[in-house]
């Protein structure tokens, strides 16, 4: 699945929903069921540990410089500040058959699951 489409656009959500996460671009909207990584320059920020949702709300307003899809491996987006937003998609580290869904017109509508 090619999710390239969100380069160059801006972060405008981050929306904690029960158990999973949603990160919705000027268009395009990426659903998580598992909890990304917060790469930042000095160190990464997980899941229940101090200050991770500030981390990926400080994300908002930022514009993607890469975003890849790697089926079975990964899910990156590089922002141009240099923070990732990383998500395993190994199966040995998936909660469930399904890692995540991305929506091309942020509806929901055309989502892909991953």
């Amino acid at each position: 699945m090619d999710i390239s489409a969100i380069e160059g656009q801006e972060l405008t959500a981050v929306e904690f929903v029960g158990d999973y996460l949603r990160l919705r671009f000027d268009g395009p909207m990426l659903t998580l069921y598992g909890w990304p990584h917060v790469l930042l320059a000095d160190f990464s920020i997980a899941y229940g540990e101090p200050e991770y949702r500030n981390a990926l709300c400080a994300q908002i307003g930022e514009m993607v410089a890469k975003a890849a899809l790697e089926e079975m491996e990964s899910l990156t987006v590089e922002f141009e500040s240099g923070t990732v937003i990383a998500l395993s998609l190994r199966e040995e580290e998936l909660d469930g058959p399904e890692a995540g869904s991305y929506s091309a017109d942020g509806s929901g509508q055309d989502e892909e699951e991953f």
